[in-house]
């Protein structure tokens, strides 16, 4: 069944979905009055919905039935990104929101190649909320993941702070056969808490970038035995903390 994220609800039975939601339902779906589909709420709560009205500006749908559901890790996980070249931070905001991640913080490291164009700033944020938003419906999450605007690395590491863990994938130390420290951060963690893993552009990290991280409170981790792509690494945490949290208990 359809999934959509809907902002406004007129009561505590009754959402109102406009704008492109609107459009898909009618154009893409071809949906009509009678027609079921599920709304998430903006606290995260879900509902099994019929469509109830339909009007040139919005689709009115009534709650069938409130559904009890859990689809979300039991950490709250921020992806941050040296803003890396071309497509890749979309395919990392995609198939990170369908793994679980709860935000994405892209930050200008010392060896991104990418120059930020502040003027296109707000369409290619906005295209990046929408790319989570639409993985968040397919994977039916519970929560709408946040794409923060591109950060400078000083304040990376002063949004660090507000985090109750923090890792740094390091292929260094991924060089050096470290293993432990990725394994042991997440034995340590409790529900509720939360994590930011910060992962380097093309090239990596610099050693500079890599003390400062250390000096705020940062533990730097490797990831087996392969150097993964700044795409791939990501990912890869992801379906490991996945399977730490989710499949072995």
């Amino acid at each position: 069944m359809q999934r959509y994220f809907v902002k406004d609800r007129a009561n505590g039975n009754r959402f109102m979905i406009d704008s492109e939601d609107r459009h898909h339902i009618l154009k893409v779906m071809r949906m009509h009055i009678g027609d079921q589909l599920m709304c998430v709420d903006p606290q995260g709560k879900t509902a099994v919905c019929e469509i109830a009205e339909i009007t040139d500006e919005q689709v009115v749908a009534d709650v069938v039935q409130w559904k009890e559901e859990n689809s979300e890790l039991p950490i709250s996980i921020t992806i941050a990104s040296g803003l890396p070249k071309g497509d890749k931070l979309e395919w990392i905001i995609q198939k990170g929101t369908e793994l679980g991640a709860h935000g994405f913080m892209p930050f200008s490291a010392a060896r991104s190649v990418v120059k930020w164009d502040d003027k296109k700033a707000a369409k290619k944020i906005e295209r990046w909320q929408k790319i989570a938003k639409e993985a968040a419906e397919q994977s039916h999450r519970a929560i709408l993941p946040e794409v923060s605007n591109l950060v400078s690395f000083k304040n990376l590491l002063a949004e660090s702070k507000n985090f109750d863990y923090k890792l740094v994938a390091y292929e260094e130390e991924s060089r050096s056969g470290e293993t432990s420290i990725f394994s042991s951060t997440l034995q340590k963690m409790e529900n509720g808490q939360s994590l930011l893993f910060v992962f380097g552009p093309e090239g990596g990290l610099t050693e500079e970038e890599v003390r400062l991280l250390k000096e705020n409170g940062f533990s730097i981790c490797g990831l087996g035995p392969r150097i993964l792509r700044t795409e791939t690494a990501p990912l890869y945490s992801l379906a490991a903390i996945s399977y730490h949290f989710e499949l072995m208990r």
